[in-house]
C-alpha cells in the first residue's frame, strides 16, 4: 500500500518493491538512485552529509527537527556532501544558531543534493527495518511530475553496495599533513604545535574529526589514499598506522588493502582502525564480513566493553559487520553491541594492534570512547621509550 500523497507533491520516493512515497523536494532538484538507510542522531545532520562512509546512501532521519540550525563549514567532515540525500519528517525552518552561514536547503542545492520533506519517517523506518536497506530512487521537481515507472525501474536496476569498492572514489587522490586538533572554546580548530608521535592515517573515506583526534592525542599525521603500499606507509618511518572510516562493500576494498596491512602487521607497530578500517584489520587477519540487514546508524548505540564490563554510547554508521565467528585464535573479541550483539572490536593478543566498529571521534555525538585515541597514544610511547 503506497502512502498518500500530498495536494501538490514536489518530491517522491520510489522503493525497488513498488513502495511510493510523496513530499515535498528542497536542496537540489533531478534524481539519484541509492541504498536507503535511517540514522537515530538528534543532531549532527551536517557531520553525517558529509561523511564519507555515506557514499551510495540516501539517509532518513528519525528526529524530525533537522536543518534549523543551519550549515557552518566548520562542521563539514570532508569538502561535500558525500550522501546521496535526505529525507527527514518536517522541512528544515530558517537557521536558527550563532554558528549557522547558510540554510540547509541552498547548502544542499549548492552541491546537487536531493532532499524530500513532509514523509512519514517512522513508517519509513520501520519497512527499512522488516525489509532491510532498499534500493531507491528519489526524484524533487518543483512541477509535481514524476515517472513512476522509470523511477522504479531505476530502483531496480541499482547495483547496491555489495561488491561495490568505493573507498576508491572517496580517497584523497595524494597524501598531505594534518595538524588540526578538535575543536575547543574559543580558539576554534588549534593545531598541533608539539607533536610526539608519527602516525600514518590510510584514508578509505577519513572524517576529519578523527584526523583532529589523532592530532589532539599528540600524533604527526600523514594520510596516505586507500591504495597506498606498506613500503609507501613505511617509507615515513611511521610510530603506528591508522586505518579510517569509509564507504562500500569491506571485502571488494580489501582486495588491495588487505595485502598492505598484512605487511604492516609484520613490522610490530602499533595499529589502530576505526569503522571500514576495523573490517580492513579484520579480514587482514583472516576473518570475515557480511553485510547487514539494515545496519547500524546513529549516535545513541549502545556497545559493551567485554574485556571490562563498561558499557559506551557510541556513534556508529556501518552496513557491514566483522563476523565473530570466523576471528581466527589470538584475536579477541573486545566489543559487541548491544542491540544486536553484532562485533564492533578486536585486538590481537599480545600486540598493540586493535579496532572497534564504532565512531569514538564524536562527530556527532557522545565522547564516551575518546579514550581509544589516547591509548593508541600511550602504545606508541611505549614502543618507541
Amino acid at each position: 500500500m503506497n502512502a498518500p500523497a500530498p495536494s501538490k507533491p514536489t518530491a517522491c520516493l520510489v522503493l525497488a518493491d513498488g513502495t511510493i512515497f510523496y513530499g515535498q523536494g528542497f536542496g537540489a532538484t533531478g534524481q539519484t538512485v541509492a541504498e536507503l538507510c535511517f540514522n537515530t542522531a538528534m543532531t549532527g545532520y551536517q557531520e553525517i552529509m558529509t561523511d564519507p562512509s555515506y557514499a551510495g546512501q540516501v539517509v532518513t532521519f528519525t528526529f524530525p527537527h533537522i536543518g534549523n540550525t543551519g550549515v557552518t563549514p566548520e562542521d563539514d567532515e570532508t569538502g561535500d556532501p558525500v550522501a546521496s540525500g535526505m529525507i527527514v519528517k518536517w522541512m528544515p525552518t530558517d537557521p536558527s544558531n550563532w554558528r549557522a552561514v547558510e540554510g540547509l536547503s541552498a547548502w544542499l542545492a549548492a552541491r546537487g543534493r536531493i532532499a524530500m520533506g513532509g514523509v512519514d519517517t517512522r513508517r519509513l523506518t520501520r519497512a527499512i527495518r522488516q525489509a532491510g536497506a532498499p534500493h531507491i530512487a528519489l526524484a524533487h521537481n518543483p512541477d509535481g511530475v514524476f515517472d513512476i515507472d522509470a523511477m522504479l525501474a531505476a530502483a531496480r536496476d541499482f547495483v547496491g553496495l555489495e561488491g561495490a569498492d568505493l573507498a576508491r572514489d572517496v580517497t584523497c587522490a595524494q597524501s598531505y599533513r594534518w595538524n588540526e586538533m578538535r575543536w575547543a572554546w574559543p580558539e576554534g580548530y588549534a593545531p598541533q604545535n608539539d607533536p610526539k608521535y608519527k602516525v600514518v592515517a590510510i584514508d578509505y573515506g577519513a572524517k576529519r574529526n578523527i584526523l583532529r583526534c589523532l592530532a589532539s592525542a599528540g600524533c604527526d599525521v600523514t594520510v596516505l589514499p586507500a591504495t597506498a603500499t606498506a613500503d609507501e606507509v613505511m617509507a615515513h618511518a611511521p610510530d603506528g598506522v591508522f586505518l579510517s572510516n569509509g564507504p562500500g562493500d569491506p571485502a571488494a576494498t580489501g582486495t588491495y588493502a588487505v595485502p598492505m596491512i598484512k605487511d604492516v602487521l609484520k613490522q610490530d607497530i602499533p595499529v589502530f582502525g576505526i569503522c571500514l578500517g576495523h573490517q580492513m584489520l579484520a579480514l587482514a587477519l583472516g576473518a570475515k564480513t557480511i553485510k547487514m540487514n539494515h545496519g547500524h546508524h546513529g549516535a545513541n548505540h549502545p556497545v559493551k566493553d567485554l574485556e571490562t564490563g563498561k558499557v559506551e554510547i557510541t556513534s556508529m554508521n556501518h552496513g557491514f559487520a566483522v563476523d565473530a565467528q570466523t576471528l581466527p585464535d589470538g584475536v579477541v573479541e573486545t566489543h559487541t553491541s548491544l542491540f544486536d550483539g553484532s562485533n564492533c572490536g578486536i585486538r590481537v593478543s599480545g600486540k598493540p594492534v586493535y579496532s572497534v566498529q564504532y565512531h569514538p571521534e564524536a562527530s556527532p555525538g557522545p565522547q564516551d570512547s575518546y579514550y581509544l585515541f589516547e591509548r593508541f597514544a600511550e602504545a606508541m610511547a611505549a614502543r618507541i621509550s
